[in-house]
């Protein structure tokens, strides 16, 4: 998870986690621009990701389910409002955490299309789509075919990749029909 904008939790109240560029790369011609819904969850490098146990960080401290799957939208787009000069991918999870998670493992399925990527009038407009492609998101996946996906083993298996090299935005996805796993510092 790198340090985007700023604009999601100031601007939109919708705070996100996003990927890096290099996250998108492989999916560039083929995966439209537009709002996703799926599950992610968030996982402390320090963490074993079979329990969600750490040892002493201020994430754990604060008593945040990062051990825990939740619905999410992502964002996946040129953001035309903010007239943004490259793809970004941005994911909302519709789960209220007490601090940002920069630096941390973003495990990502995605499950379904909402919509396309729309330029707005103004600001209450986009909050407005964004209000709804969250309910739409929570509905959906809460459907028993999709919701079967947050206890997939991929969220609780330790990571099968290699540990960070040099290049800090290094990402690896995993090709095919979902989006397995995005990874900073990791190839």
């Amino acid at each position: 998870v790198t340090r985007g904008f700023g604009r999601g939790s100031k601007d939109l109240g919708c705070p996100t986690a996003n990927l890096p560029d290099s996250s998108i790369a492989p999916y560039a011609t083929t995966l439209q621009t537009g709002v996703y819904y799926g599950y992610a969850r968030v996982l402390d490098p320090k963490a074993n990701p079979s329990n969600g146990e750490e040892e002493g960080s201020a994430f754990e401290q604060e008593k945040c389910d990062h051990d825990k799957v939740w619905p999410m939208v992502m964002s996946i787009g040129w953001n035309p409002f903010y007239n943004n000069e490259t793809r970004t991918a941005e994911v909302h999870i519709l789960h209220e955490y007490p601090s940002d998670f920069y630096g941390k493992e973003l495990r990502v399925v995605m499950l379904g299309f909402i919509r396309p990527e729309f330029n707005y009038a103004g600001l209450d407009a986009l909050i407005k789509d964004i209000n709804l492609d969250k309910q739409v998101a929570l509905h959906s996946s809460s459907r028993p075919s999709y919701a079967a996906y947050a206890a997939d083993p991929f969220f609780s298996k330790p990571s099968e990749l290699p540990p960070p090299e040099s290049d800090p935005s290094a990402v690896r996805v995993r090709p095919g029909e979902r989006v397995d796993q995005v990874q900073e510092g990791r190839e």
